[in-house]
């Protein structure tokens, strides 16, 4: 599958860097989550970009018992994150002809010097956290069908991964409740979805060691420190170029993103 998985990840690179949509999946489907990250490694490598942390995703039933696994990741360039202070609201670029969703994400981020030994539970994996914000992940593929097709393919594409805003300090992060807080994402003032993390497996902690433990089964170090977007609290709710997104975290403030469509410098 070599060559196949070098001309999917090339094609989508590419239409990336030329913001343009991919109205069919270039080339063999992975048939699973293997077939799918070898693409997505392939396709880092010919990027080139500084990754500065990693989205998880949610794999749902039975999907998830058919892929052996529940959750996916994908890579979160340098280049697409924003940090804003309070009020501040940036345009994010989506693939307007593609797939664009937004979710409200905690994201928590791992501190230099981790040893490459994943936590066994939450105590262990707050230990290895330095900060965690509040934020919005952006998701956006050239291939309108990326979540559509399944796991493999969104796997295939960044994750689906096209951007995160990181918005304030979670305060009180060191022993905050995650289940405690009520999260709500509106879109142009309406409300899209409100949840807790009750409904995220093991929640933002669980992701962070699956992640770690992840990234360790394909060589990838993360000692020098990395964000984790945790996975969509509220859902994934679908955006348009001209939208203005509103994640607001009960009790902890607010994050807030217009989307823009993405154009070819």
């Amino acid at each position: 599958m070599t060559d196949t998985a070098k001309a999917v990840a090339e094609a989508f690179v590419t239409a990336r860097r030329e913001k343009r949509a991919l109205n069919t999946y270039p080339g063999q489907i992975p048939a699973d989550l293997g077939g799918g990250y070898a693409i997505q490694d392939i396709a880092i490598r010919f990027d080139g970009r500084e990754i500065a942390g990693w989205k998880v995703g949610k794999i749902n039933p039975p999907l998830d018992v058919q892929l052996a696994s529940n959750r996916l990741a994908g890579p979160i360039f340098s280049d697409s994150v924003v940090t804003v202070a309070d009020g501040e609201a940036p345009a994010m670029p989506v693939f307007a002809d593609g797939f664009a969703a937004a979710e409200a994400e905690f994201l928590l981020h791992v501190a230099p010097g981790w040893d490459g030994v994943v936590p066994q539970d939450d105590a262990g994996t707050r230990a290895i956290l330095d900060a965690v914000h509040i934020g919005i992940e952006v998701a956006s593929s050239p291939y309108p069908g990326i979540n559509a097709d399944g796991p493999p393919v969104t796997v295939s594409d960044y994750g689906n991964n096209y951007g995160m805003v990181i918005g304030p300090l979670l305060e009180g992060w060191e022993t905050v409740d995650f289940n405690a807080i009520t999260v709500r994402l509106d879109i142009d003032g309406d409300t899209a979805g409100e949840a807790t993390t009750t409904t995220m497996l093991d929640g933002p902690l669980g992701a962070v060691r699956f992640l770690l433990g992840h990234l360790s089964v394909r060589g990838i170090d993360c000692s020098a420190g990395t964000w984790v977007s945790t996975g969509a609290v509220t859902g994934v709710h679908p955006v348009t170029p001209g939208q203005h997104i509103l994640a607001n975290f009960d009790g902890h403030g607010t994050v807030a993103c217009g989307i823009i469509a993405a154009r070819q410098d």
